[in-house]
């Protein structure tokens, strides 16, 4: 603890008298010379040179904590008292001096002071026994929930205000009540047309039940085939079960409407060979839910994938010595184990449906939900933010009634199926039934999956597909286009800025979102502390809410001091790691549900800290979760559009934000030849993620169908 100690209160000083304060324009000149143009100097030299008091007594917070670690009490420890009045005083002062001091945005330095100070505070707290006096999960708990609080909590609070403003920006309850019982959100009067319409916020609770369940049902599916079958295509399986994961925005609804629209492929084949008259049954919950059924399965996937491997081979054995049949294992064995994965996976699905709006935009017809609503709340004529916040805050509550109703549905049983203990078991194979079921879903899911992907390769080849199909390669030419110039080649295209934009931001969001989402697991699953209920339900809040809302809270939020960060690529990668966070949460809570505490328990009975117990005994028990984490926060990172698209910027646009752009104007050849070339790069980057990463290795023997495989290959 003296080491650590030693450094974080190096750091703090570094802070202080070296780093620049504020946001330094032409860092490191300002640095360098304390000018007052940029606000670039260290708090020292602004404090002493241009008169800048206030940031004088952060000093005194440091020395406080010095006075804490070199002093003892009667058992020989740092002063807890002094260290706690550190971190509390530094973080305090912080605060006030930066909301009530009209001074430029805080920088590298004020951000490393802050973080010196919670760990101070940790240490303390340790030291009066939280968390049994371990500073690692103290100090994590605070990284965390600070982290959250700062980049997702005062956003929404930002957003949410807006409801209780009225015109002239003060805030009043009046008209609040009328908005959240108005007859357009709750109405129960269903009209006739492009699809059904009631209510918007029926029409969404409704449509996200059943994607939920529809995707959960699919990922389960593949699920089984993958880790309980014999399929010899496994990972071909994998690759077409993720392609929906790894797809831009638009792109999925785009290729719906080319095939099943009144004009479509589909549509035209079935016309002419079966005389169907032709229809708009895609414009509505039909065609919404099936693009999202599409687009989410894979999510399910990868949550149930995991989970399943995790299932102890014993128990099911166990079963079957008790003469039960495949079915009934399957049923009281299987299914109860894997209920922690059922339940993340509907929830993640569930939310995921309440949030999205580009499909409700291309395919929903009169059938309006929330999301849409609130985006032409926020960027229509109308431009009526508070009742974009009023819908957010209808959003909040669904997803808040479907994180109780998971809570409730697994209560307080156990799900352990990974343990120390040898587990030479075979799983029980899958009811014929089931085997049969799984399959059929699975078929039908991969031949829509292929039509829709066939679609999308093939329109990037013609001049206008469904129009002009005449071959071409100027879509791909006009984006991603070399030239010779007198200097040498150069990239021409007009898409090559955003690409090589979007995977710098993507690269450097993606092991950001998965060490916090898993980190944040670990401290829900194996961690006991006051308030771990709201704190597991304020990790989901940038989840739940659409990405255009999360656009407009972070413009409101960070627009100005004291965190001051539109405009640049540092508040991209915020956005993208604290809003797909989330699902690294969920899965590795599913996955660590499934391994027993006596690991952790056995870990520090010889002697490992709590770190070390995370690096050398979790985490190589995480592996489907981390992938998990790292394959979803890098392809939202590439293909997220609506949380972004208030973010960019001239010097940081991204390729959603081009394909967008081009899909307005109609060019929709060079919107899917865009999408097609991220699609080659995500499905690259997805096998180097895997092939980093590797296979959890559970010390079992393998399944019951690979040994029969096995045995009669010797046999002939």
């Amino acid at each position: 603890m003296q080491r650590r100690l030693g450094f974080w209160l190096a750091a703090g000083w570094a802070a202080v008298l070296l780093l620049p304060w504020h946001i330094a324009e032409g860092w490191p000149t300002p640095w360098l010379t304390g000018s007052n143009d940029a606000g670039g100097g260290s708090a020292l030299l602004q404090g002493l040179l241009l008169g800048r008091w206030w940031l004088l007594p952060l000093a005194l917070p440091l020395l406080a904590g010095l006075v804490g670690a070199l002093g003892r009490d009667p058992q020989g420890r740092p002063r807890a008292a002094w260290l706690i009045g550190a971190g509390l005083g530094g973080l305090g002062w912080l605060a006030l001096e930066s909301l009530t001091v009209a001074q430029p945005g805080l920088g590298l330095g004020a951000a490393l002071y802050a973080v010196t100070a919670l760990v101070l505070c940790a240490h303390g707290l340790a030291l009066r026994g939280w968390c049994k006096g371990d500073v690692f999960i103290v100090s994590s708990i605070g990284l965390v929930l600070g982290s959250i609080l700062v980049f997702v909590g005062y956003p929404v609070i930002r957003i949410l205000l807006s409801a209780v403003q009225g015109n002239d920006g003060h805030l009043t309850l009046v008209g609040l009540f009328d908005k959240l019982t108005d007859g357009g959100i709750w109405g129960l009067g269903c009209v006739t047309g492009a699809g059904s319409v009631c209510g918007v916020a029926w029409n969404t609770l409704a449509l996200a039940t059943v994607v939920g369940l529809m995707t959960t049902v699919s990922g389960l599916a593949f699920a089984l085939i993958a880790v309980r079958t014999g399929f010899r295509f496994k990972a071909a399986l994998r690759l077409v079960s993720i392609l929906p994961v790894i797809t831009p925005p638009f792109v999925i609804g785009l290729a719906i409407i080319l095939l099943f629209g009144r004009a479509g492929v589909v549509t035209d084949l079935m016309s002419s060979l079966f005389d169907i008259p032709r229809s708009r049954w895609i414009y509505g919950m039909p065609g919404v839910a099936m693009a999202q059924v599409l687009a989410f399965t894979p999510i399910s996937f990868l949550v149930l994938v995991g989970v399943l491997q995790g299932v102890s081979p014993t128990l099911e054995e166990a079963s079957q010595t008790l003469r039960a049949t495949p079915w009934v294992t399957f049923r009281t064995v299987t299914l109860p184990l894997i209920r922690p994965g059922l339940a993340n996976a509907f929830l993640i699905s569930f939310i995921e449906s309440l949030a999205d709006f580009g499909n409700p935009l291309v395919l929903g017809g009169n059938f309006d939900v929330l999301s849409t609503k609130i985006f032409f709340a926020v960027v229509g004529a109308a431009q009526d933010q508070g009742r974009a916040a009023v819908l957010a805050i209808i959003l909040l509550s669904f997803t808040l009634s479907a994180f109780v109703a998971q809570r409730l549905w697994l209560g307080r049983r156990s799900y352990t199926t990974v343990s120390g203990k040898g587990d030479a078991g075979l799983a029980s194979p899958l009811p014929t039934g089931v085997r049969w079921a799984a399959t059929s879903i699975a078929a039908l899911w991969t031949a829509l999956t292929l039509l829709v992907y066939g679609t999308i390769l093939v329109g990037g080849f013609l001049k206008s597909l469904g129009r002009d199909n005449t071959p071409t390669l100027i879509h791909y030419q006009t984006a991603f286009g070399i030239e010779r110039g007198p200097n040498g080649w150069w990239f021409s295209g007009s898409a090559w800025d955003s690409l090589f934009t979007t995977l710098g931001v993507s690269l450097v969001a993606m092991p950001l979102t998965a060490a916090l989402g898993l980190l944040t697991a670990y401290l829900l699953v194996r961690q006991n502390f006051i308030g771990r209920g709201a704190f597991e339900f304020i990790t989901m809040l940038s989840f739940a809410i659409p990405g255009t809302v999360i656009g407009v809270s972070y413009i409101l939020a960070f627009n100005t001091p004291p965190i001051e960060l539109t405009g640049t690529g540092l508040i991209l990668i915020i956005a993208f790691v604290f809003r797909n966070m989330p699902v690294g949460i969920r899965a590795g809570i599913a996955t660590l549900s499934q391994i027993d505490k006596s690991l952790d328990e056995a870990s520090v009975t010889l002697g490992a800290r709590s770190f070390t117990t995370l690096r050398r005994v979790i985490l190589p028990l995480l592996r489907p979760a981390i992938v998990t984490a790292m394959v979803y926060s890098f392809v939202r990172a590439i293909t997220s559009v609506s949380a972004v698209i208030f973010l960019v910027t001239a010097k940081y646009n991204l390729a959603t934000a081009y394909i967008v752009g081009r899909a307005e104007v109609g060019e929709y050849g060079l919107a899917i030849a865009y999408s097609s070339v991220l699609i080659a790069i995500m499905v690259l980057a997805l096998l180097m993620i895997q092939l980093l990463v590797g296979e959890r290795r559970l010390g079992r023997r393998a399944s019951a169908l690979s040994v029969r495989s096995s045995a009669s290959k010797v046999n002939a």
